[in-house]
């Protein structure tokens, strides 16, 4: 049985920050402001057994123990995706109902924390894999200085009065946005992330190496954080529909595909000869309809250097080539669907124990 100083302490060790100063809002309008008190015992039990919110300054000079993404939006398939992009980068991440209509997702970090700067750099290459790279994000800059006294704060979850209405309560994406039953046991059970995964992550958006010349066309050059390129390709980097083109041919739009095909393999670091020959092992797969030939060796390498030469990214959700390999699996699916999903309703999820 957790008493309330053991629900105390793993709350501050999930959601720690500035120490001097906190934020908090009023219940009834939502309007918020800055406390500049110390964060004691007594502001968490205030925010645990619902008097007064809790709101936690996450950059501590230029780390953080945790970064939380704003997802303002009330459908559950865009913090969803965030968490299986996460998790294709080896990063766990874990799903907030906040407190109006939207979700935060936390990632939480080991130790001390980490450069704040590095966190948020492989959680906005995240957005932008999951094409939402105007969401925000929280610490909101790299360090604290003579500019940024302060940063910005977020709610903490477990707000004792919202707790039992399903609203600031941690939830399975598993299990239909569904609340875990025992939130304590929930946070005890989270996987923080150490620095070197970040730094993992960091490396394979670094531009691959050029191939040998005379192989590859010049690719004009850009940034790592807007291209999302990496050096190595693990299977869950492509997404679903492109690897059901590799593996199965097509039977139209050849081209098409072989050109979004190669989109994916420059976004992902490919070297253009390497994903040339893939390519061509693929087009030997296709079957075209109507006794119409395969696409040819030279269109392969047309439709790869115009993918590699011009820098396109997009995934081609809309394009007709590739909607016959959609799949409901993919996190960018729901995006593209005529009708809307419905959010299922919250259970209630008291915090007991907290006086």
């Amino acid at each position: 049985m957790r008493t309330t100083n053991d629900k105390l302490k793993l709350f501050a060790e999930r959601f720690t920050g500035l120490t001097q100063v906190y934020g908090t809002y009023a219940p009834d309008t939502g309007k918020a402001w800055q406390v500049k008190k110390p964060v004691e015992r007594r502001v968490f039990l205030d925010h645990l057994t619902g008097r007064q919110p809790y709101g936690v300054y996450l950059l501590t000079g230029d780390r953080t123990g945790a970064i939380a993404v704003d997802f303002d939006e009330p459908d559950p398939e865009l913090p969803r995706g965030f968490v299986q992009f996460a998790g294709s980068h080896g990063l766990s991440a874990y799903v907030e109902r906040s407190k109006s209509k939207g979700h935060h997702v936390w990632i939480f970090f080991e130790g001390n924390g980490v450069p704040a700067s590095k966190a948020r750099r492989v959680v906005r290459h995240l957005l932008v894999e999951l094409e939402q790279p105007n969401v925000e994000v929280f610490p909101k800059q790299d360090v604290l200085d003579t500019n940024v006294s302060f940063g910005n704060f977020i709610n903490a979850p477990l707000f004792g009065l919202l707790v039992p209405r399903g609203r600031t309560v941690f939830v399975d994406p598993a299990n239909s946005m569904e609340p875990f039953a025992d939130q304590w046991e929930f946070l005890e059970q989270v996987e923080p992330v150490g620095e070197d995964k970040l730094d993992a992550v960091i490396q394979a958006l670094q531009p691959a190496q050029p191939a040998a010349s005379g192989l590859a066309p010049e690719v004009k050059s850009s940034s790592a954080d807007t291209t999302g390129k990496q050096r190595f390709i693990p299977r869950t980097g492509l997404p679903i529909c492109a690897q059901r083109m590799l593996n199965d041919g097509v039977s139209t739009n050849q081209r098409v595909s072989c050109f979004r095909l190669a989109v994916h393999f420059n976004r992902l670091g490919i070297p253009w000869d390497i994903a040339v020959a893939a390519l061509l092992a693929w087009a030997a797969k296709n079957r075209p309809r109507n006794g119409k030939g395969q696409i040819t060796d030279q269109e392969v390498r047309e439709q790869a250097d115009a993918a590699y030469k011009r820098g396109y990214r997009g995934f081609g959700c809309d394009d007709p080539a590739v909607r016959p390999f959609c799949a409901q699996e993919c996190p960018l699916w729901w995006k593209h669907q005529r009708k809307a999903v419905p959010m299922q309703e919250p259970r209630s999820s008291v915090i007991e124990g907290a006086q």
